[in-house]
């Protein structure tokens, strides 16, 4: 799958949740590799800040993104409606310190992508795939989330409250094309029992009750209800029972719960990587939504490249008898026995390693350990056959290695082990000569790396 990007620009504008200012953000359009990027244009500088799980500098009713003294809040929702649209690049320039709330959810930010469109860029989506369990708790409030390998992507959402209006709740997204129909509507929620306290802590200067829910679930008087309304500057309402006390009636019965799915939503894709894997949350919130974006984030920094996905049960893309018609290796020098992946600039291959490799015999008797030459030899073979992928009538071709560069062995090789083999161009081909970055992989550790230089020549 390839990096995708807005067709166009787009705008949106309105007030911010919590500071009450009139705000407008642009969506814009961005490069391969870009990212998701908040640039302030009311700043000096206008300072630009990656949409990160290093990045988040507070989580209180919101999701704030900071550098130096520039910040941007309340950005989950216009994250969720971007990760569901499968936007990996995009710059989003805000002339405030927040994205506006809108109407309290990703409806507007999802229905503007839709009419601008997206497009497929060249280079291909960099997946986070999950491949044992990962768990992040809180256990002083509760509070979980567990993501496990999967093929596809999906999220369970569990909520509870203390509310004899809002108790347990349940949402889930199977499919990422449900997005817009499913979640994208559901709105912000707030307890009247809450409003006060986050009223002094300088918050909800912009909430009303057209962006967000308003739940009203302990006793109040109708005075005190007065009250709180004119501290919000909205319209007194009389209120008899406890329930919601929207102008808006409830989108879906469970629109709590789905909303607290978009959020966990909007705080993953502070990974910086479209997920491979279902996440279940219980009772999220902002603060262990971005704790486990960061636990992410962390395994990703431990490597540089995740290991590639191996599934022996899948058919070969190039299996022994087309490799050997590309290329001119032959016993007991082809160390290549399949290729399972490729892509625009990367392929993917493996080699079984077993006890009756020749090269055993003298490396070594008592303790067979796979040369480290004939490692990086292997993973040159498999970085011929990417080359030769980029041209017409590859069996007419050969690969000459020219250089090799910043050789690391970080793990011996021996009989039973399974190499896979990830090999991706790091220029472009030019004249001829392709540049690559090499790895080998037993499990999920790097055992090799290399890169190497190489020059294409058709065979006489």
């Amino acid at each position: 799958m390839k990096q995708r990007t807005l067709k166009d620009s787009f705008s949106v504008k309105g007030k911010g949740l919590h500071t009450g200012l009139i705000v407008e953000a642009e969506f814009c359009p961005a490069n391969d590799n870009h990212g998701i990027k908040f640039q302030r244009t009311d700043l000096e500088g206008q300072p630009i800040i990656d949409a990160l799980a290093e990045n988040v500098v507070e989580t209180q009713r919101g999701t704030v993104l900071g550098k130096g003294e520039a910040r941007v809040s309340t950005v989950e929702h216009a994250l969720a409606a971007l990760y569901a649209a499968g936007i990996d690049n995009c710059l989003i320039k805000v002339n405030a310190p927040e994205i506006p709330i809108l109407d309290g959810s990703a409806k507007e930010f999802t229905e503007k992508i839709q009419a601008v469109g997206t497009i497929e860029q060249i280079e291909d989506k960099d997946f986070y795939v999950v491949k044992q369990k990962i768990e992040v708790r809180d256990d002083s409030t509760g509070s979980s989330i567990v993501v496990w390998p999967d093929e596809e992507f999906s999220i369970d959402t569990m909520v509870s409250f203390e509310s004899p209006v809002l108790n347990n709740q349940y949402a889930t997204l199977s499919n990422l094309g449900d997005f817009k129909d499913d979640i994208s509507s559901s709105r912000t929620f707030v307890f009247v029992r809450e409003v006060e306290q986050l009223v002094k802590n300088n918050l909800i200067k912009g909430g009303d009750l057209d962006n967000a829910i308003v739940i009203y679930d302990s006793p109040v008087s109708q005075d005190e209800l007065n009250r709180l309304a004119d501290i919000m500057n909205v319209p007194h309402k009389n209120v008899t029972e406890f329930g919601y006390i929207n102008n808006i009636p409830l989108t879906s019965d469970n629109e709590p719960a789905r909303h607290k799915l978009m959020d966990v939503l909007g705080d993953i894709a502070l990974i910086g990587r479209p997920i491979k894997g279902k996440i279940i949350a219980t009772r999220p919130g902002h603060t262990i939504n971005t704790t486990f974006a960061r636990q992410i984030r962390k395994e990703i920094r431990k490597q540089e490249l995740q290991a590639p996905s191996y599934n022996p049960n899948l058919p070969p893309l190039l299996d022994i008898n087309r490799i050997k018609q590309l290329l001119p290796h032959r016993f007991p020098f082809l160390l290549v026995d399949k290729i399972i992946e490729t892509g625009t600039n990367y392929i993917v291959g493996v080699k079984n390693v077993t006890v009756n490799e020749p090269f055993f015999q003298g490396h070594f008797p008592q303790e067979p350990v796979m040369p480290g030459v004939l490692l990086v030899e292997a993973m040159a073979q498999v970085g011929g056959l990417l080359v030769l992928n980029t041209v017409e009538e590859p069996e007419r071709y050969s690969t000459y290695f020219l250089k090799i560069d910043n050789v690391k062995f970080r793990q011996k090789v021996v009989p039973g082990d399974t190499l896979v083999f990830h090999l991706s161009l790091m220029t472009e081909i030019r004249r001829g000569c392709a540049v690559m970055k090499g790895y080998a992989f037993v499990g999920e550790k790097i055992v090799t790396e290399a890169e190497f230089m190489a020059q294409i020549v058709k065979n006489k």
